[in-house]
């Protein structure tokens, strides 16, 4: 086996490894969200507005690029069950602002600890200099991605 296969073997590989391991993750997040009847996006967003505070509705389709009607239909859900409220903005009457209601703090204050040691539970077999590693190896392929969409 020459190099060059050699190299594109570990490439598929750590390809593989990383692929499945981001399937088993992203699972494991949608089986813990499940617990408090909501879907993936509606808890992107429902943690969005609690740790970042009210925002456009336009900002938070952004965000997590999702379309402005996809972002409309998860914001009724979300209202509908008291979550979540629509106020128009008093700086800028064309933006429609997002908060969570007493109600939907009182939910997150509840679940968020829960759903964050879910996280902490399956981060434990990692130790905080891998963690630290794994981020920064992370954030250098995303940007070497990124960068080959752009070219």
């Amino acid at each position: 086996m020459n190099l060059d296969n050699e190299q594109h073997q570990l490439d598929l590989r750590l390809i593989r490894v990383y692929m499945n391991s981001v399937k088993s993750v992203v699972e494991l997040m949608k089986k813990d969200i499940s617990r408090y009847g909501l879907d993936i996006g509606a808890f992107h967003i429902l943690e969005f507005l609690y740790n970042k505070g009210p925002h456009a509705i336009q900002k938070i389709g952004e965000k997590f690029s999702i379309p402005s009607g996809s972002v409309t239909y998860v914001v009724d859900k979300l209202e509908k069950k008291g979550f979540i409220q629509r106020e128009v903005s008093a700086e800028d009457r064309r933006l429609v602002m997002i908060k969570l209601t007493d109600d939907g703090q009182a939910l997150f204050d509840d679940i968020f600890p829960k759903h964050a040691q879910t996280i902490a539970d399956m981060l434990s077999v990692l130790a905080d200099e891998d963690k630290h590693q794994l981020t920064e190896l992370l954030k250098k392929l995303g940007m070497q991605a990124e960068s080959k969409l752009k070219s």
